[in-house]
């Protein structure tokens, strides 16, 4: 088979991938874990890992796009920058991930670095989130054959809710396209820089100013590499050698799916990889999402062999089944709805300065913490509403004793 450029691209996010899937297998590097930490021990450890993966990969894409060594146009898959500012949808779809991921133990990405150490219920949960999110992007609706799933049940309510930037004069949700065209700028470009670079230093100072933190080589690890893998992403496919890739598409024989401006998320491409799954030979369905969950799982998989970690683990009782089953449709979906996971917005969006990222990763979070004081709060047998309330009094969002 010839080594075209579409190759080339694949087999180098496939390599960055199985790096990403090692160190995050050594690091223990994991967004619920850290919102776990936060909620229950009050330890920003993992929490801080996390944000510095946002600076690394923020503050790098800022740096490249001064530069001009890449361009993310409003475009990208997905569509981080779109004028259309879809808040209903990024609201819903990361509170359904973040309820989705705590049932299920762990974000997709997490899920992967399970399946490559032998956890069968991970299996179990990628199988279910790729099968929710192959219906959400290509299946049809039994109803409407030749109709899609989201188009029909989705988009007919969020849409209306979506607002037109465009229309009210700016070009962008990027957040120093909002802030320059607000000043009536039409070259917003410093802002974005200058917004950029104040967000990405901002989060190193936070992050380092932890003693525990600077002393703890995995977390640093865990964060720059992950950040790394995601600015390595968006330099692949948005400067020299990603105009050069989507050329070769253009006149491809097969038109390979999915060539765009992307980096790293993983929820998407497990619907991609469900349906090359289901037509195996059909090569041209094996794109940057299917070659980055594979490099994922074969990353953790090579360090649990290595370092003699990989067991196989499944289910304690029903509970847990049923709990995992609803996490992964839940990840599945909402995850397609908010177009990216806490990898995928939490930090390849965030960098770009999205304010839909933004929207997203805290309706993760929030979404998260919240079925974990639930949860707990069940552990006295006082009743869902009950639990609900005494979590968001918890929270501060309810009055105390309500």
């Amino acid at each position: 088979m010839e080594f075209t450029i579409h190759n080339q691209v694949l087999l180098i996010i496939f390599l960055t991938a199985a790096v990403m899937g090692a160190v995050v297998n050594k690091t223990n590097f994991c967004t619920m874990g850290a919102v776990s930490d936060w909620v229950n021990m009050e330890d920003l450890g993992r929490m801080r890992a996390w944000l510095l993966a946002i600076a690394v990969a923020m503050l790098g894409v800022v740096i490249l796009e001064a530069a001009g060594t890449i361009n993310l146009p409003t475009n990208t898959f997905p569509p981080y920058r779109t004028a259309n500012f879809a808040w209903l949808r990024y609201v819903l779809g990361g509170l359904m991930f973040g309820i989705g991921m705590t049932l299920g133990s762990g974000c997709g990405n997490k899920t992967l670095i399970r399946v490559g150490t032998g956890n069968l219920k991970s299996v179990f949960v990628l199988v279910v989130i790729a099968y929710m999110a192959y219906l959400m992007l290509w299946g049809e609706d039994p109803f409407s054959p030749g109709e899609g799933i989201f188009t029909n049940y989705f988009l007919p309510w969020l849409d209306p809710t979506t607002v037109d930037l465009g229309s009210r004069g700016f070009n962008s949700q990027e957040l120093g396209a909002l802030v320059g065209g607000a000043m009536g700028q039409e070259d917003t470009s410093s802002y974005h820089t200058g917004i950029g670079l104040l967000i990405g230093f901002s989060l190193l100072y936070f992050v380092f100013k932890s003693g525990d933190f600077r002393s703890s080589f995995d977390k640093v690890l865990g964060g720059v590499v992950v950040g790394l893998a995601v600015l390595i992403g968006w330099y692949v496919t948005g400067g020299s050698m990603g105009v050069e890739w989507k050329e070769y598409a253009d006149f491809a024989p097969e038109i390979p799916s999915r060539v765009a401006v992307q980096s790293f998320t993983f929820i998407s491409p497990t619907g991609d990889s469900f349906r090359y799954a289901l037509q195996p030979s059909k090569l041209s369905f094996i794109n940057f999402g299917v070659m980055a969950l594979a490099g994922v799982i074969v990353g953790s998989f090579v360090y649990s062999i290595f370092s003699r970690t990989f067991r196989i683990e499944w289910f304690a009782n029903k509970s847990d089944f049923f709990n995992h089953a609803a996490g992964g449709v839940l990840m599945g979906v909402g995850g397609v709805l908010s177009m990216g996971c806490t990898i995928g917005q939490g930090i390849t969006g965030v960098s770009t300065l999205a304010l839909g990222s933004f929207l997203v990763f805290v309706s993760i979070v929030f979404g998260s913490a919240l079925t974990m004081k639930v949860q707990f709060a069940l552990m006295d047998d006082i009743g869902f509403f009950a639990a609900l309330r005494r979590s968001l009094a918890e929270m501060k969002l309810l009055p105390k004793g309500s």
